[in-house]
């Protein structure tokens, strides 16, 4: 088990948070924007419609995880979880448990927010999965294309976030 925390992400994480996609399909499962190989260049464009943009890092101070929040809406108390990712060598060890936690808390403490929404494509059954073990249910969907170009489900799933801890 790492000894885990986490941090705004900041210029110098963005190199190494592009070598966690390992393939195009896990670029796309990042963000269906992106074209591989990522680049910092992309990520910089998307972090400016971000917001708590995070790392999680281990006793090295050395990224292993990324998410931020889009889309927050204030007056219905809403946001996205947008652009999670978890490097290979933070998976199997409780890392996206801990980014999950984080964010949540980020957009309760940052933003006074009541839900936390998602997309979740049916092609990732182990994200659908781990979403669905921590509390998310289904609330919507939408065709989209993968990225090869084929028909898939982006799955709409919300969590209500407990702002009394």
């Amino acid at each position: 088990m790492f000894e885990l925390s986490n941090r705004n992400v900041t210029t110098y994480d963005l190199e190494i948070i592009c070598t966690f996609p390992q393939s195009p399909e896990e670029l796309f499962y990042l963000g269906p924007k992106f074209t591989y190989p990522l680049t910092t260049d992309q990520i910089q464009l998307n972090l400016k419609s971000r917001y708590s943009s995070t790392v999680i890092v281990k006793d090295n101070d050395i990224p292993i995880a990324f998410a931020n929040l889009f889309d927050v809406n204030y007056e219905e108390q809403t946001c996205y979880l947008e652009n999670v990712i978890v490097s290979n060598s933070g998976r199997g060890h409780g890392v996206s448990t801990y980014l999950l936690i984080t964010m949540i808390n980020k957009a309760i403490d940052e933003h006074n927010l009541k839900k936390l929404k998602l997309f979740c494509h049916n092609t990732n059954t182990r994200a659908l999965l781990f979403y669905s073990k921590n509390g998310f249910t289904p609330c919507g969907s939408k065709i989209t294309e993968n990225h090869e170009g084929k028909k898939i489900v982006a799955i709409e799933m919300v969590k209500e976030i407990d702002t009394m801890g």
